[in-house]
């Protein structure tokens, strides 16, 4: 069993595991929980009632949050002529084709997110074993596969975050940082769900979001009631 140190320990007994919480009774108890030295990341767990095994229950997508993440995002353009240097005006961080596939097989991936025109996929499948299990491969379901590479970037640098349920039903994303204000939170938790309950499946059945847990980076999980999210 792993040991957790004083301060989780400290913060774990100001969160009852057997209650559910309003939303903004859980996000307030996450933030009261962040005690680590750094500004640490506010990330919503949902477990929904999908069964991501069926091609039409695999929830992914994205979406751009009100009050972003409170990290700044390193985008790389992949893109030749004058997509390129729309991508350059854009405040694109890396901008190029086959230069960059080259230095990415190296073993490079100073990036934190993967745009691409539609032209350049065929090049950019050449890394696709590499980019894919880094959740790095452009997409077009995410908006990074697009012509509009200045939306693109411009939506990266804004706050937009990928969501993605894992093969147990869970889909993890974060929603700001610690130091966030509350409102900003909330709204930013708003957002999430109202993308999230607009994606359901119609072959998904029963209850739709059966769990949710806010917590931060070094904090305990804080359960919100499913039924008050929905």
């Amino acid at each position: 069993m792993p040991k957790h140190g004083k301060k989780y320990v400290e913060a774990s007994k100001l969160v009852d595991r057997a209650n559910l919480y309003e939303v903004s009774e859980a996000i307030e108890l996450a933030k009261k929980t962040a005690t680590a030295k750094f500004d640490e990341t506010v990330e919503v767990a949902f477990r929904l009632g999908v069964d991501p095994r069926q091609s039409d229950q695999m929830i992914r997508g994205a979406v751009v949050l009100p009050h972003g993440t409170g990290k700044s995002q390193t985008v790389l353009v992949f893109a030749k002529g004058e997509k390129a240097k729309e991508a350059e005006a854009a405040g694109a961080d890396f901008v190029g084709a086959e230069d960059l596939v080259a230095k990415i097989q190296g073993g490079w991936f100073g990036f934190d997110v993967a745009v691409a025109t539609p032209d350049m996929m065929g090049v950019v499948g050449k890394i696709g074993r590499l980019l894919g299990p880094k959740g790095l491969m452009p997409n077009p379901k995410t908006g990074t596969v697009t012509m509009d590479v200045t939306k693109a970037v411009n939506e990266v640098k804004a706050g937009k975050i990928e969501y993605r349920v894992d093969k147990t039903g869970i889909i993890h994303a974060p929603i700001g940082k610690a130091s966030f204000e509350q409102t900003q939170l909330e709204e930013n938790f708003k957002t999430l769900v109202d993308v999230l309950i607009k994606a359901k499946p119609a072959s998904s059945k029963g209850q739709y979001i059966k769990s949710v847990t806010v917590s931060t980076t070094m904090g305990p999980g804080v359960k919100i009631n499913p039924l008050k999210v929905q």
